[in-house]
């Protein structure tokens, strides 16, 4: 299993907006071959800050499967814009 981890900087003032657009998002990454779970927790002490884990069963599943993939774009459309800077992506075994 490998573990995706970003952090998310969301542009001031719109993680209401983000958290609104993560749910419809989800639906998305849950629905992806290889995938197994995920999180999503709002920072406490930095407001607008946020760290994504996700459990895949492959890194293959994650960079080719669903970065590659249709529903990447649907993703990219509702969740990018809200970054700022873009975050790191990095992987964990």
């Amino acid at each position: 299993m490998i573990l995706e981890v970003a952090i998310l900087n969301i542009k001031k003032g719109l993680s209401d907006d983000f958290e609104i657009n993560f749910k419809k998002a989800e639906m998305i990454i849950s629905s992806m071959k290889g995938y197994i779970s995920h999180q999503l927790k709002k920072c406490i002490e930095q407001e607008d800050k946020y760290i994504l884990l996700v459990n895949w069963q492959t890194i293959k599943d994650h960079e080719v499967g669903f970065r590659k993939s249709d529903e990447y774009q649907q993703w990219k459309k509702l969740l990018h814009h809200f970054y700022e800077p873009f975050p790191i992506v990095e992987h964990y075994k």
